[in-house]
């Protein structure tokens, strides 16, 4: 049986078992994946225009980065190609276990209960681990909205994160249905025909800022390829200026207001006259995800576009009815609505007898500990969790600090040093307290979004709070007593004593302090 299991073969299980591989010469692991093949939101993101909206040199692992990317932002297929080549390189596709979901995980007392089925044969099976490692991510169910008679309607209709390649637009009258980034990338591209008849009905309009790709000369990927350095400096920068990027945006109202002037007159002087009034935010930027334009505002000129901001009242067999009373017919409905990010779609059962949704619901929406650790669930640990998303840099950083912080606890495990680790609820309660006084005098309180619950109204459950070297400064490494360690044998209590000494003897830890408390204030 696999000492640890990991719940997903996306960016972060695949970062985790080559992490596992390298960090810790861990081959002792299986990664289930109830798909065909590894990638994630990168294998089922398919939609016309997917692509990142960070830089891709810093949507790569910090490992492994890739010289030969041929654009600023990658398309899902590249994207999807370099995943397959890390899981190829580290030799991980022995350890995956595809087309099969993980059920359930359930703590026995000293170890989890894992049931998986088997989704091509039905076939049920169990295996037990000591450590379930959780990467399933936030954009893994789409959301579709609660219209009624949606059921009803007869022509065609798909979520934008399940496209339907089997469906022709040519010709047709098609419903986008959300304004939000998946859209902003694919109406661009299937409006380019104008026999596409394309209405789009928006909830509210989002700060687009100006373009930011652009494609790399052979000249700048050979110095990447060749000069040593180059590669790493260029990712340290695109780091910095993301950084810097949440100061100006996030963090300081008066830089705000300076990017909001110069955000809004991008948006007026790029859209229709007619139209502008409409596509201007009464919200601060930054309270919802911000997007960098697509030539979103550049089609909205074509004729074969029109946008309806009117609300949806219900679907019927022929296309959608408005609350004013509008009737009008569709061939396909395009659903652009984003993800359900405030459940946890596994059945983890902890030592207290409850579920992790369970847990969520008593505390009014998705919490943990560092977004990673759950009171009531030794050995679970979480990538993507709670309170870990940004909304100015790249997943794979959170995931990849996430990482290197879970495996200082999942090393002395394996090692036989510590039975489990579980993290205390006053340990949770604390951190928690922190993230929200902190959201609560920040912008991602001033709108609906989907950084938070109740349908975008409810607590934020989903951004952090602040730049990711704060984040990273905070997971640097565990404070041991906000842990109960079962199990624990006296070397791992004198290896945990001698390094708290030592960390107490070196000077440069307080030099650490005094730039982990100027974070916390640039940062707000």
């Amino acid at each position: 049986m696999p000492a640890v299991v990991i719940v997903g073969a996306g960016v972060g299980g695949i970062s985790c078992a080559i992490a596992l591989k390298r960090k810790l010469n861990c081959e002792d692991f299986v990664i289930f994946e109830k798909a065909s093949d590894v990638g994630g939101t990168w294998r089922d993101n398919i939609y016309p225009g997917a692509s990142s909206d960070i830089a891709i040199h810093f949507y790569s692992l910090s490992t492994d980065l890739n010289p030969d990317w041929s654009s600023t932002h990658g398309t899902q297929a590249d994207a999807l190609d370099y995943w397959r080549k890390l899981t190829t390189k580290y030799s991980l596709y022995p350890h995956l276990t595809l087309n099969t979901r993980v059920v359930s995980a359930v703590w026995n007392g000293s170890e989890y209960d894992v049931a998986v089925e088997n989704l091509l044969t039905g076939e049920h099976s169990n295996i037990t681990a000591k450590v379930v490692v959780s990467a399933i991510g936030i954009l893994e169910m789409p959301k579709l909205p609660a219209i009624p008679g949606l059921a009803s309607f007869k022509g065609h209709k798909f979520h934008s994160a399940r496209w339907d390649t089997g469906v022709d637009l040519r010709g047709q009258r098609v419903a986008v249905i959300g304004n939000g980034a998946s859209a902003t990338q694919f109406v661009p591209l299937i409006s380019e025909d104008p026999s596409v008849q394309i209405t789009q009905f928006c909830r509210t309009p989002n700060w687009l800022l100006p373009p930011a790709r652009s494609k790399y000369s052979d000249t700048e990927k050979w110095i990447f390829r060749h000069v040593p350095l180059a590669l790493k400096a260029y990712r340290s920068m695109l780091y910095i200026r993301s950084e810097l990027l949440y100061v100006a945006v996030f963090a300081r109202k008066s830089l705000r207001d300076m990017m909001t002037k110069r955000v809004k007159g991008y948006i007026l002087a790029s859209s229709p006259e007619e139209m502008r009034g409409q596509l201007i935010p009464n919200y601060e930027i930054g309270c919802k995800r911000v997007l960098f334009d697509t030539d979103y505002l550049k089609c909205l000129h074509r004729p074969n576009m029109n946008l309806n901001w009117n609300r949806i009242q219900n679907i019927t067999e022929q296309g959608l009815v408005t609350k004013n009373g509008e009737v009008l017919e569709f061939d396909v409905i395009i659903f652009a609505t984003g993800f359900i990010a405030d459940k946890y779609p596994v059945h983890v059962v902890g030592d207290k007898g409850i579920s992790v949704q369970e847990y969520y619901n008593s505390q009014g929406g998705p919490k943990a500990y560092c977004g990673t650790a759950i009171p009531g669930f030794p050995n679970f640990f979480l990538l993507a969790g709670p309170n870990t998303t940004t909304g100015h840099t790249s997943v794979i950083l959170t995931e990849e600090i996430q990482i290197n912080y879970i495996l200082k606890l999942v090393k002395p495990i394996l090692a036989g040093l510590v039975k489990t680790f579980t993290v205390t609820s006053r340990a949770t309660d604390a951190y928690n307290e922190l993230i929200h006084a902190r959201l609560a005098r920040s912008v991602f309180v001033g709108c609906v979004s989907w950084y938070r619950t109740a349908n975008g109204e409810g607590k934020v459950s989903s951004i952090f709070p602040g730049p990711m070297a704060l984040y990273a400064w905070w997971l640097r490494r565990p404070v041991w007593e906000h842990y109960e360690a079962d199990g624990a044998s006296d070397r791992w209590r004198s290896l945990i004593w001698w390094n708290t000494l030592a960390q107490m003897l070196n000077p440069l830890h307080y030099v650490g302090l005094m730039f982990g408390w100027f974070l916390t204030w640039v940062s707000g």
